[in-house]
Order: C-alpha cells, then structure tokens, then sequence
C-alpha cells in the first residue's frame, strides 16, 4: 500500500513539472507574468511618505539609453531604502512588457528592487492642479520643444501632489541630498529645474504651476524649466551671491550651490567625455548633471577610454557598466544576466 503511494505520488509529481516545464517554454508572457506588481503601483501609496526620487520620460521609448539607466541606477544605490519611481509614457495599462533578451535596459531597471516603473498619464496627472486647464486646450502637435514642456509640467505637478526629489535623467547621484525644500542653482542666481526637492503641497511648486500657465511661450527653450524656476525664485526670494562654497537660504527654501549638482558648467560639458582629470574632485557635490541636450554630437561611454563619464559610470552605476557600456568596437562586452542587484 505505501508503495502503492509513493508511486502515485511520484507520478503526480512528474506530471506537474512537465506541465511547469512547457508552460515556462511556451508562454510569451513569462517576464511580464512574474513581476506584475513592479509596474502597477499606485503613486500616490508609492510616494505618500514625501521621500521618493522621481524621474520622468516624456517620450514613448521603453529602452532608455544607458546615461539613463545610470542615472536611475545610481539614485536607487544612493537612496536604498527610499522609493525611485521612473514616469514612462510609453508605459499603459494594456502595455505588454518586453523581454529581457529585447529590451536589457528595461530589463536591468525593472530588476532594481526599490525602482519602480509607472505608466505617466499626464491628464490625471494635472488634474487638481493650475495646469490641467491649460494642458486640457493645449494642441501638442504645433509646440515647439514639447518633449520638454510636457516634462516641464509633469515634474511640478508629481512633486507638488507627492513630494520628494525629482532628477532629470542625465543626474548621476553621489551621495544623498540632506535637504527637502531646495532648487539648485546652476550658477549664481540662476536656478535650474534639472534637480529639486519640495515637501508634498509646497507653496512654491503650486506659484510655479500657476506661473508656468500665466507666461506660457514654448517657443522659448526653457521658458516653463530653469526661466520659469528662476523667475519664480526672484518673487519668492531677495538673494545675493553665493559666499565661498555655503548655500543661500530664504524663508524655508534652500537655494543650492552651483558645486552640489553643477561643477562642471554646461559650456564646459564635453570634459564628461575627455580623459579624467584625477585633479577633479566632487567632494562638495551631492550629484552631477551631465548637461545630455548640448551632447548634439552623440557622445557615448565607451569602455575602456578612461574619460570621466565612464570612471564615473564604473562608480556609480556599476550594473549598467557592466551590462550596457560598449566596448571601442561598438559591441556590447557582456549580456544582462537574471536576477537582482
């Protein structure tokens, strides 16, 4: 009879792993059908505690080239134990996500524990907010620079709703901003809108919004980012240059140092891909802007050349280093392999 048993059972068990086995063969949706969960968060339970980094692509690709997934990488090593929420628009509901073998960069960032990919819905998104008239009228079609705006638009409204850090996609983190109220100046006087950080329902954010409908122009590069954030800063504040290396501070916002986020300025951006000057501290900077929209040339990280951008891609985002970079004969030198960091 117990051998009767343990036959049968040896039997079910046979049974049920070839069943296991083909349907693991045959099913297309295997990636997408194991991690649910990472693309269906909702934001607001995501993002609620005023902590997470956020990060925004206007755009509908789902393969972010490797300075993104760098950027994203690096903020999710910096800040592990706080969320990293990546908007993408090309992300829906009834999107059917890529394989590993077809979209590694996708891959490498959904296998980052606390990234988290999210569907940017920019209508529900701007509503409850100055913007979403104006968005709701707004013909997409016939604006110049629209990538940018909509971008523009979508990382005021995320962190007035949420909170937390927002970081343009070509920010390499180093080590954690200790702020929660800051811009970061670019240079003196002058704000960017690259990086910044607000408490949920900052009165600042809510004025930006307000003001970007108010002096809406996309015909002038920038007119709703750094202007807009400069502009709002000089109403808000009554500053004066920096002194030394020290930060300005007004009311309960923080105005940044240029060395925090911008040692080196946007005239000077091809230095990330000229040899590395080990003379080259980042000691007082909390993160780097590598300045990708005056890269018209297309400059990539190449391994092996010893420039900046890749010792700074070997440092801070090891996992794309290793898996993305391509060697000087433009071949990938090792495939993504499984699992997390």
């Amino acid at each position: 009879m117990l051998k009767e048993l343990q036959f049968s059972l040896s039997i079910t068990l046979l049974f049920a792993c070839g069943f296991l086995y083909q349907f693991l063969l045959r099913s297309s949706c295997f990636f997408s059908c194991l991690m649910p969960f990472k693309f269906q968060q909702d934001p607001e339970a995501l993002l609620s505690h005023g902590r997470g980094i956020v990060f925004v692509e206007t755009s509908e690709r789902l393969e972010p080239p490797p300075l993104v997934c760098c950027a994203v990488e690096s903020a999710a090593r910096v800040y592990p134990e706080q969320p990293v929420a990546f908007f993408m628009k090309g992300l829906n509901s009834s999107t059917q996500l890529p394989s590993n073998s077809s979209y590694p960069a996708f891959s490498l960032l959904s296998a980052l524990d606390n990234v988290f990919l999210l569907p940017l819905d920019m209508k529900k998104l701007l509503e409850d907010t100055p913007l979403y008239p104006w968005y709701t009228r707004i013909n997409a079609s016939t604006q110049a620079y629209w990538l940018h705006v909509s971008s523009d638009a979508s990382r005021l409204a995320i962190i007035w709703k949420y909170g937390g850090v927002y970081m343009d996609t070509d920010v390499i983190s180093i080590r954690p901003i200790p702020e929660e109220n800051f811009l970061a100046a670019q240079s003196s006087r002058y704000s960017s809108n690259g990086v910044f950080g607000f408490l949920p329902h900052h009165p600042f954010l809510w004025g930006c919004m307000e003001n970007f409908v108010e002096h809406y122009n996309s015909r002038i590069w920038g007119n709703q980012g750094p202007i807009l954030m400069t502009r709002m800063l000089r109403l808000w504040c009554k500053l004066g240059d920096f002194q030394g290396l020290s930060d300005l501070r007004c009311l309960n916002l923080s105005f940044l140092h240029p060395q925090r986020f911008y040692p080196i300025s946007y005239r000077e951006w091809r230095r990330y891909y000229e040899v590395w000057d080990r003379d080259l501290s980042f000691n007082d900077s909390y993160a780097l802007h590598l300045w990708n929209y005056m890269n018209k040339e297309g400059k990539t990280v190449i391994r092996g050349s010893n420039t900046l951008v890749e010792n700074l891609f070997r440092e801070y985002c090891p996992r794309t280093y290793r898996d993305l970079i391509q060697g000087p004969e433009g071949l990938v030198t090792r495939k993504l392999g499984p699992g997390n960091k």
